[in-house]
């Protein structure tokens, strides 16, 4: 296995507070899910990475793989091991999912992480910063139900970083926004709020912009590999190559997952109107219930950007994610209604040349 989870990070780390399934992030919300009688028998077990060949799960004394294709489990999924055949190991209702449609032109949806408290939305203070971008995966926290933090990094490549922050936090007055030295002690302090024992978070944004070195920074450790950005336009590198959890001495289970340029939304309606909240309720108010807000009289979102109440940026920027997120979600129920069609002919296939 890829890494031995009976040892939290560090070589002398602290004594967790919590029990061990409580260092892994359990919680009232799965153990209704279960009895003692199916916990005594198919103990609890986190998924802490996926592989081509199987999920590395980890519980109280249980450091195991289970084969794919049993089950369609993610990293931080919860399931109850069945130790004599891990295939038919019970996966677990999930408090939290954040998904987006999977990068190409299949329709496929790609799950990124299960059962997450808090998403940090992480950017640099450098060319990299783009608040669309930045909106799309707050929009994908918001619909998955998990509370979005943006996490400025990288302060010291600009004079003065009010700007980026005064730009992160007219996005939503729901998301909080830190700014911070990835590389110091600050993390740990700016970030204690919502790193507490029994929580995990989530680090997600573009490569390079310090994800795993906020990670190394919770951790107390240099562990995680970490790569300098490219000068001539302050891109990242790719050194987070798949989703992994770590579980911290103070007993906050932390996610680092790999750079994601390509975002693309599908069923995420909910998170966008969150995202958007002002515009949807100006929406409310137009003549028509479906205003296309561009030519018909009386529409209220076109008086509020004539009246300079509403930046026509935002604007475009809303109605993009509305016609991405309605065109994706509408392609991939087609595609599921052909899968379910194509799995009845199959069957009915099979059936026939038994008999």
């Amino acid at each position: 296995m890829s890494r031995d989870y009976s040892q939290l990070f560090g070589d002398t780390p602290k004594a967790a507070p919590l029990s061990t399934l409580g260092a892994l992030g359990w919680q009232t919300f799965f153990s209704a899910q279960t009895d003692t009688d199916e916990m005594a028998a198919t103990p609890p077990v986190r998924v802490c990475e996926v592989h081509r060949n199987g999920a590395h799960v980890v519980g109280d004394g249980i450091d195991a793989m289970i084969p794919a294709g049993g089950h369609e489990a993610t990293v931080g999924d919860w399931l109850l091991f069945n130790a004599e055949i891990p295939r038919e190991s019970r996966l677990l209702e999930r408090k939290s999912l954040i998904k987006r449609k999977a990068a190409g032109s299949d329709r496929q949806v790609q799950m990124i992480a299960a059962n997450i408290d808090t998403a940090f939305v992480v950017t640099s203070c450098n060319q990299d910063f783009n608040i669309a971008r930045l909106e799309r995966f707050i929009a994908l926290a918001f619909d998955a139900g998990v509370a979005p933090v943006v996490v400025l990094t990288k302060l010291d490549l600009c004079d003065d970083p009010a700007d980026y922050i005064d730009q992160a936090r007219s996005i939503s007055e729901l998301v909080d926004v830190v700014a911070l030295d990835a590389r110091g002690s600050e993390p740990r302090e700016k970030l204690a709020p919502w790193c507490k024992p029994g929580q995990t978070v989530a680090f997600m944004g573009t490569s390079g912009v310090g994800k795993s070195t906020l990670t190394n920074a919770l951790a107390g450790t240099n562990e995680i590999e970490t790569a300098a950005i490219r000068e001539i336009d302050a891109r990242g590198r790719h050194t987070t190559t798949r989703r992994q959890l770590y579980f911290l001495p103070e007993g906050c289970v932390v996610m680092d997952t790999p750079g994601m340029r390509e975002l693309q939304l599908a069923d995420a309606a909910a998170g966008v109107g969150e995202v958007f909240e002002d515009i949807e309720e100006l929406a409310t108010n137009c003549k028509f219930n479906d205003c296309s807000h561009t030519v018909e009289p009386s529409c209220a979102i076109r008086a509020a950007v004539e009246a300079e109440q509403l930046d026509a940026t935002r604007l475009a920027r809303w109605q993009k994610l509305v016609t991405e997120d309605a065109t994706n979600s509408a392609n991939m129920a087609q595609r599921k209604v052909k899968d379910k069609v194509l799995g009845k002919t199959i069957k009915a296939i099979q059936k026939r040349n038994k008999k």
